[in-house]
């Protein structure tokens, strides 16, 4: 039966993430296999001035800042991070009124709803996205600027239930004979299939999976090596002539104490901070970079991050912004929406993400 399509949605409207990821932990690989924590060093440098302005700068840089540096004896180094799915039926968090919202709209609503993740259930569409998710998995998209440093990338993904049984093991080679892209989606090798198999059981309520996914990286030499977590902002931090804080680093853990007595005030030369890490939502948005629905990819050609107003950060532009193209306006009429469609998809990753749609304002 068609649902009368919404005129608004309502002004509380939410959807929990159904997504759960942890941070990606970075650790040193030495020699003789063993793994131990890649940390995160606070030091001071004094770098050149290279600022592209007519006033006169002097030629010095004194920063204090922070690295994440490989142990000298690694010969690699890995990242390791923890996912699971949980079911798209229960997406829903919040629908409750606002000022123009009456209670029939509310379950107008909740029925587009009910009947738009009822026919997600087992769709070409919740395989599609599936898939594409595990591909991003498998390629190491999650791991940024750290995949440029691999001379050899291996991506581990292995499967248990919630009963913590293994269920299944897969390894990628991204660069191997089954080169996994990072602009198409086209090449699904049994390894892409596998997971994204069980991505789409979770997504449907018929299995409850916990994926452990870890990248190894062999630099081919040993060595210490500047690697990349994700960098933290920081509101006023200090800045000046006589050096201020260039970067600071995500870390998991916590610090080392300042090597401070009575009689001097001067710190460590080099202060260990944490463990370095990526964030969650840094490798969730590399891991739901599967939007090629949007207005305009055929002229762009590249996948980007799920979002409701289709926003990029790395061309700076919301792709999805023009009438019937944002995850809002899709939404009004979701109960009626093909899973297997275009929107149908973005639709079903869109739910995935999570997010606040409500608005009290009239179309």
């Amino acid at each position: 039966m068609k649902l009368e399509p919404m005129k608004k949605l309502p002004a509380v409207l939410s959807f929990q993430r159904a997504t759960v990821i942890s941070h990606g932990e970075f650790f040193n690989i030495l020699e003789d296999g063993a793994e131990t924590p890649l940390t995160v060093i606070r030091h001071g440098i004094r770098g050149t001035q290279n600022v592209n302005k007519k006033e006169e700068h002097g030629v010095s840089n004194m920063q204090i800042t922070e690295s994440a540096m490989t142990d000298r004896n690694a010969i690699g180094f890995g990242i390791r991070f923890a996912l699971r799915y949980l079911p798209i039926d229960e997406a829903l968090h919040a629908c409750a009124p606002g000022k123009k919202d009456d209670e029939e709209n509310l379950r107008n609503m909740r029925n587009h709803v009910r009947a738009f993740t009822k026919a997600v259930k087992g769709s070409k569409g919740l395989k599609e996205v599936s898939e594409r998710v595990a591909t991003n998995i498998l390629n190491g998209r999650w791991l940024w600027r750290n995949r440029s440093l691999a001379s050899d990338l291996t991506i581990i993904v292995k499967m248990t239930n919630e009963n913590g049984e293994n269920v299944g093991e897969v390894t990628s080679k991204p660069a191997g004979e089954t080169k996994l892209s990072y602009n198409n989606f086209e090449n699904r090798p049994g390894e892409v299939k596998e997971v994204g198999e069980k991505i789409a059981e979770s997504l449907s309520g018929e299995g409850s999976y916990n994926f452990e996914v870890t990248a190894r990286v062999d630099l081919g030499f040993k060595g210490s090596l500047e690697v990349h977590p994700s960098q933290n902002y920081v509101e006023g931090k200090p800045s000046g002539k006589k050096g201020g804080f260039a970067r600071p680093l995500f870390k998991i853990g916590h610090p080392e104490k300042p090597n401070m007595d009575e009689s001097s005030t001067n710190l460590n030369d080099v202060r260990t901070m944490g463990v370095a890490a990526i964030r969650d939502q840094k490798i969730g948005n590399a891991l739901r970079t599967i939007d090629t629905w949007y207005p305009g990819f055929e002229k762009n050609k590249k996948p980007i991050p799920v979002e409701p107003q289709g926003a990029n950060l790395e061309q700076m532009t919301c792709f999805r912004k023009q009438r019937n193209s944002s995850a809002f306006d899709i939404a009004k009429d979701m109960g009626n929406l093909d899973p297997d469609s275009k929107n149908g998809m973005f639709l079903i990753a869109a739910l995935m993400r999570g997010g606040v749609y409500g608005s009290e304002s009239e179309d």
